[in-house]
């Protein structure tokens, strides 16, 4: 049985620990600061950290790495395509591996970084996705590297995993996404009740993830670009028909870099 913990790091960063507690082994998904963690085994003897699993390259998701692969010795996973400091094992899209017992297929998701990988265990009552900075609660990454066009089809990539996935993204930016999807569909319901939870969630200090690719299918405009509503709206603030998925995807994110 593994248990799914979040480790709170800098500002709004979650790295995600994954637990074996027969084994006492235990993963952890990109680890931007070794300080969380190395607490969390300090307050935990007996465990070992044995997989380091990183999504890309930037800063507040590998900061720790080689402080961890120093003091622990773990493998670390990482994307081939990017420079991941002490990386064990380069992972290209179709990649498989097993960490504590649990086989992950390797996703490649390029667009917020050009080399952007996702880790997907399809187990069968909830799947889960360590998808790093590509799909977020409600919203997903900018395009620092990629394209809208290469964006998007990761995106429709993910979209396409089973509706019980569970979706642990990386960063507690939910609430400001769910803000935005608002302005994009005023009269979603399914949207309404969610902003209405999470605010309440985050009112309490509470995390609001991870959350599950249903429910996002029914409440992130970036996953729903075919709706008639949502190109309405790609319409409006262009002021142009835009005649693609991809062209409503770019109208959108264009739109959230200045909400």
């Amino acid at each position: 049985m593994i248990q799914i913990d979040a480790l709170p790091a800098f500002t709004d960063n979650y790295l995600w620990l994954l637990q074996d507690t027969a084994s006492k082994r235990c993963a952890v998904v990109d680890p931007g600061d070794a300080a969380p963690v190395l607490a969390w085994l300090a307050a935990h003897p007996g465990w070992q950290l044995s997989d380091i699993l990183v999504t890309h390259h930037h800063h507040d998701h590998v900061g720790g790495v080689a402080e961890l692969k120093q003091a622990t010795g773990a493998t670390v996973y990482g994307p081939a395509n990017e420079t991941i400091p002490a990386r064990d094992v380069a992972l290209d899209d179709g990649a498989r591996i097993e960490v504590l017992g649990l086989g992950f297929d390797v996703m490649a998701v390029p667009g917020h970084t050009l080399g952007h990988i996702a880790y997907y265990h399809a187990q069968a009552e909830t799947p889960l996705l360590f998808c790093g900075d590509t799909l977020f609660a409600g919203g997903c990454g900018r395009l620092f590297e990629g394209t809208p066009a290469q964006m998007h089809d990761s995106l429709q990539r993910l979209a396409a995993l089973p509706a019980a996935t569970a979706v642990y993204c990386t960063h507690e930016y939910t609430l400001s996404n769910l803000r935005f999807a608002c302005a994009v569909e005023p009269q979603n319901p399914q949207l309404a009740q969610r902003f209405a939870d999470v605010t309440a969630l985050r009112e309490q200090n509470r995390i609001t993830l991870p959350s599950s690719m249903a429910l996002e299918l029914q409440t992130n405009p970036f996953l729903r670009v075919n709706e008639a509503g949502v190109r309405k709206k790609a319409d409006e603030r262009t002021g142009v028909v835009n005649p693609s998925p991809v062209a409503v995807f770019a109208a959108l994110r264009a739109w959230k870099d200045k909400f």
